[in-house]
């Protein structure tokens, strides 16, 4: 029976045709050799570098001291963001000897100078930071066939999920080096598309990455962006926004203790009315991430479980810690799916439920998703880094395409 409840977990909820519509592509022989003559690397920001930008420090004794004094009274450590800086710096500076060492022309660039015209330029593309400064990276490639490759410059302080293993941080060359002699398997990460259409939106981007916006901040962000930018789409017809999710989009209200409500129809079906404190929609890439830590269950919710159905069956049922472990590990597992897999995963978070909304599908799998918003003040947030004003009237389908798919690589450890 506990096996039983499992069945109807995320994992069962498959479209017609079953796992074989679903199965990734076999690996392809990518863009040819990894033979680039000119690669750009994509460098964070450190918090040192934005603490000083935010202050003005640099360059000057006493607004050095200041900024001492304003870390210390956040419990900030001066002396630690600096360490880290100069740890980072080294790292990426590593990047770029060991590229320049094979006679590779080099761009090192900024987040903030990071543009279309950098990407054009390139035949490849190194970020240079942690998971943040990849999804920056990957939103503005849009060609299959342009590589873009992680390096963790942080790894004390970054897990590093889409960056190369940990070693190479300090051995680029050593990456470098398989990669010219092909001992690697490229990967083409799905990610997904949107198209808006309707009223309350626009599709002027906000960006989040290099700023750290209030709720009254963020809202001004997307007035100017009204004002300045494209308007809404309610005169002019659907609009592809300009960036591509590689982990995940996020729709809700700005102000998170109100309540988001909105329409969605699952692969053109029926719509259906939701209340509830946001929707995520994951490719196989974010599954792991913030997908993950909304779906996934501990031990001890997963025992209260079975101790009901043990009392309602009246079965004999072991409840030692191997068999709940093996449980939760087993629901956890289904969460997460391939990255090169065509299709998405939503979650509704905390949904309420009750005799207007009544709907039970708050999570599952699918290849086409629209939400139509019936919110306030919302957003739609690509990879936690772009925002575009999502209010009411406003419809977005969402859909995963061949051509979008990222090149990235895949090395041994």
């Amino acid at each position: 029976m506990a096996l039983a409840l499992l069945r109807g977990g995320p994992a069962a909820a498959l479209p017609a045709g079953g796992w074989s519509r679903l199965r990734p592509r076999a690996w392809s022989s990518g863009p040819g050799p990894f033979q680039p003559q000119r690669v750009v690397v994509v460098a964070k920001t450190t918090r040192f570098e934005f603490e000083q930008q935010r202050s003005g420090a640099a360059g000057g004794g006493e607004r050095e001291a200041a900024l001492r004094q304003r870390l210390a009274t956040k419990g900030s450590s001066y002396c630690g963001l600096l360490e880290r800086h100069h740890s980072h710096s080294v790292n990426v500076q590593h990047v770029l000897d060991s590229l320049r060492k094979e006679g590779i022309e080099v761009r090192l660039v900024k987040r903030r100078d990071y543009t279309e015209e950098t990407v054009r330029w390139a035949d490849a593309i190194v970020s240079a930071g942690g998971d943040g400064t990849m999804l920056l990276t990957a939103s503005k490639v849009f060609g299959r066939l342009k590589p873009v490759i992680g390096v963790n410059t942080d790894p004390e302080r970054s897990q590093g999920h889409l960056c190369l293993p940990l070693r190479y941080t300090r051995c680029f060359s050593d990456a470098l080096r398989k990669l010219r002699q092909g001992e690697f398997r490229w990967q083409w990460r799905q990610r997904i598309r949107i198209r808006l259409e309707g009223v309350g939106f626009n599709a002027t981007p906000v960006d989040l990455h290099e700023q750290q916006l209030s709720l009254e901040q963020h809202t001004t962000a997307h007035r100017k962006a009204t004002n300045t930018g494209a308007g809404s789409g309610g005169c002019n017809g659907p609009k592809l926004l300009p960036v591509r999710a590689l982990n995940e989009v996020f729709v809700g209200e700005s102000l998170s203790s109100r309540p988001s409500y909105y329409e969605i129809s699952i692969d053109g079906g029926p719509w259906e009315k939701h209340k509830n404190s946001g929707l995520n929609v994951c490719t196989g890439t974010g599954s792991r991430a913030w997908s993950y830590n909304i779906n996934k269950l501990a031990g001890q919710e997963v025992e209260d479980l079975l101790l009901i159905a043990q009392q309602r069956s009246l079965a004999a049922m072991p409840l030692d810690r191997e068999f709940v472990e093996q449980v939760t590990d087993h629901y956890n597992d289904s969460l997460t799916f391939s990255p090169e897999e065509p299709r998405i995963f939503f979650s509704i978070r905390e949904p309420i439920v009750n005799r207007v909304f009544t709907s039970t599908l708050h999570r599952g799998f699918t290849s086409k998703m629209s939400i139509r918003s019936r919110c306030w003040d919302a957003c739609m947030v690509v990879d936690g880094g772009t925002s575009f004003e999502f209010n009411d009237g406003a419809i977005a389908t969402l859909t995963v395409e061949e051509d979008d798919a990222l090149c990235t690589v895949l090395l041994e450890e």
